[in-house]
């Protein structure tokens, strides 16, 4: 019998920044994601000024049964009328796969919904990891005035990213400041049939 073997994979990346030398990142801007914040005038405005929201790593691990894909994230601070910069935010295409952030600085909150609308987020902090339960959509959220959160992220290879079901529907929640405080509120923009 033969065994299959496979070369290992090395990355580099900054854990103060998440930024990787050797990588190219993927980016997201206002423009971008203009139709998923809750006030379209405010997003319409930075979107015509190509304001950067983030950008995120992949690694370049083979993408199959068995393999654990994983990254780096980078949501930079900033607000859209008062709502708070995030990630587009996605389910995974096999929806009982889960993923793990690690907090590498920065502040801010992992949103989380699953298909039968229960929603849940719990608070990034340097040196904390969120793991995000199968079958939910998840979304990094920076919460910090003037600081990036960066976040490293690992979820089973073969998950796949589901983003289109969010770019449709919308989380069921946004997250905005009140009184210089991070606020959980329903979102005006939630689709529910779509």
């Amino acid at each position: 019998m033969t065994v299959a073997t496979r070369d290992a994979v090395v990355t580099d990346f900054s854990p103060a920044t998440g930024l990787s030398t050797t990588k190219r990142p993927l980016r997201r801007h206002v423009a971008d994601m203009a139709d998923m914040y809750a006030d379209a005038d405010a997003a319409r405005a930075l979107a015509e000024q190509g304001t950067l929201v983030y950008e995120f790593f992949d690694m370049g691990v083979p993408h199959g049964s068995g393999e654990v894909a994983y990254g780096t994230s980078i949501t930079y601070p900033g607000k859209v009328g008062d709502e708070y910069f995030m990630t587009k935010g996605h389910f995974h295409e096999v929806l009982e796969t889960s993923e793990i952030y690690y907090c590498l600085s920065g502040r801010g909150l992992m949103l989380m919904e699953n298909p039968e609308g229960h929603v849940q987020w719990e608070e990034f902090t340097p040196g904390t990891a969120v793991y995000v339960p199968a079958r939910y959509a998840h979304r990094s959220i920076n919460t910090g005035a003037d600081e990036p959160l960066v976040t490293f992220f690992a979820f089973p290879g073969h998950a796949g990213h589901d983003y289109g079901t969010i770019e449709t529907k919308g989380f069921r929640k946004i997250v905005v400041e009140r009184d210089g405080q991070p606020a959980v509120l329903d979102n005006p923009r939630w689709q529910e049939d779509a």
